[in-house]
């Protein structure tokens, strides 16, 4: 059972981060019948720690608490920050003695520089994913997912999500029911649908640089609503529809049908957020011909319907 909860801070430490942990697990909420904690939060030094908003902090610990605690939190850092030898060993002790190793946002890197992040699957925030994997080559980066459990391995992405995965932790180690009054308590959803790649902001649907095929992308871009075949484009670019599909991908990265699918898929997104029209139109504007093609190839890329993506995201000024 969840009962001691040792946060470490270093310098660079995002205060809303760190209020996320402390909100969940450092808030007294027994006398409404919640689960109760001991709280620490916990430096090298037990000196103050500089934060990210420039305001300073003074852990009420040094590292000790990671000895013992259930469970062992990591808020976001500025990804420059680097921990002392002594943070990843107490780290590593920590995952040894089977503690839930917990990084909300960006605190993945700390973890990841313990080497607790090796073959292991993870998350952080959607702007840090590809610097994750690339400085820890052997864990496995899930881009999309708000949170990721492996084993005592729990990891979140950015700000909001560290509420999901503490809600997480608590339906997993004192129920449902336990997790949906606290949720209350904090006037947040029990659980949220969706990934985080309806969060990542999409560009404006443009052409990639191509050398042969810019004509053709050119064209494509500004009839996305329009209903086409490999064959017709190849016939467009004056090429064979194999040699066009084997020039697409080496230019572009992708197929044809995946690459048009995507940047209908991006002007979906601004037409949702930008517009008063309705999904049916949404759909024929950006090529998908129907709501349930567009709902089906939208879901599956973004990570929510269309429908709850527009009210997530739509302007507020919009009638209609």
């Amino acid at each position: 059972m969840l009962r001691s909860v040792a946060v470490l801070v270093l310098d660079g430490v995002a205060p809303f981060e760190l209020g996320v942990l402390a909100e969940v697990f450092g808030t007294d909420r027994t006398a409404d019948g919640l689960p109760g904690y001991r709280f620490d939060v916990c430096g090298p030094q037990r000196a103050p720690v500089r934060t990210s908003a420039g305001f300073h902090l003074v852990p009420n610990a040094d590292l000790a608490p990671l000895e013992q605690a259930d469970l062992v939190a990591v808020p976001a850092h500025d990804p420059a920050t680097t921990a002392p030898a002594e943070v990843h060993e107490a780290l590593r002790r920590a995952a040894d003695r089977g503690a839930y190793l917990f990084s909300v946002c960006a605190g993945a890197y700390l973890l990841g520089e313990a080497g607790l992040l090796d073959g292991r699957e993870c998350t952080t925030h959607w702007r840090h994913v590809d610097e994750l994997q690339r400085r820890h080559p052997s864990a496995r980066v899930r881009c999309n997912s708000l949170y990721v459990q492996d084993g005592r391995l729990l990891t979140s992405a950015g700000t909001a999500a560290g509420i999901d995965a503490c809600l997480h932790l608590v339906r997993q180690e004192h129920g449902s029911a336990t997790a949906t009054r606290l949720a209350r308590r904090m006037v947040v959803p029990p659980h949220r649908d969706g990934g985080q790649a309806q969060y990542i902001e999409a560009p404006i649907p443009k052409a990639p640089e191509a050398p042969t095929l810019e004509p053709v992308l050119e064209w494509l871009m500004g009839h996305l609503d329009r209903q086409t075949t490999v064959d017709e484009l190849a016939a467009r670019a004056g090429m064979a529809p194999r040699t066009f599909a084997r020039r697409f991908r080496a230019e572009t990265g992708t197929t044809p049908h995946d690459w048009l699918t995507n940047q209908r898929v991006l002007l979906a997104r601004r037409l949702l957020e930008d517009t008063a029209l309705t999904v049916e139109a949404v759909a024929d504007r950006a090529g998908f011909g129907d709501a349930a093609a567009l709902r089906h190839h939208f879901t599956r890329r973004v990570g929510a319907t269309p429908q709850a993506y527009r009210t997530t995201f739509r302007d507020r000024t919009l009638t209609g």
